[in-house]
């Protein structure tokens, strides 16, 4: 039961983060900041990280049943932290500097692993019980 605690505490928490993206979100394309300065890509993914924070948010209740959810979650986490990793290593190595920070990557990275690490356990499927004629 504690576990399943813990994991509420940190679907809430990571969902919540995930929505604050929203604010960011709704400034760039209310202000039009995005076009302005070539960046494409940033709205929509922070739209796909506040849709994320909302789903997290809604699997609180019965996290096991959304299992395959925060395992995405998690998942895609650990993938969006490792393409900042490679994308500073390929800047660094040619004299340019990233906004991120690698305080960044870790910080997501930790996001990642800990989502992977409260995941629930894979229900199991009833026995069926077999009687032969």
């Amino acid at each position: 039961m504690k576990r399943e605690r813990v994991l509420q505490v940190v679907l809430v928490l990571v969902g919540l983060l995930y929505l604050a993206w929203a604010i960011p979100l709704f400034q760039s394309l209310w202000h039009s900041s995005w076009l302005e300065q070539h960046q494409d890509a940033f709205p929509m993914f922070m739209s796909v990280n506040t849709v994320l924070g909302v789903l997290l948010l809604l699997a609180v209740k019965q996290p096991a049943r959304h299992r395959s959810l925060i395992a995405f979650g998690a998942w895609s986490t650990l993938a969006h932290a490792f393409t900042m990793l490679i994308m500073s290593i390929e800047a660094w190595s040619h004299g340019m500097h990233r906004k991120d920070s690698p305080q960044d990557i870790v910080i997501v990275g930790a996001i990642g692993v800990l989502l992977l690490a409260v995941l629930p356990a894979r229900e199991r499927a009833p026995a069926t019980d077999v009687q032969a004629n």
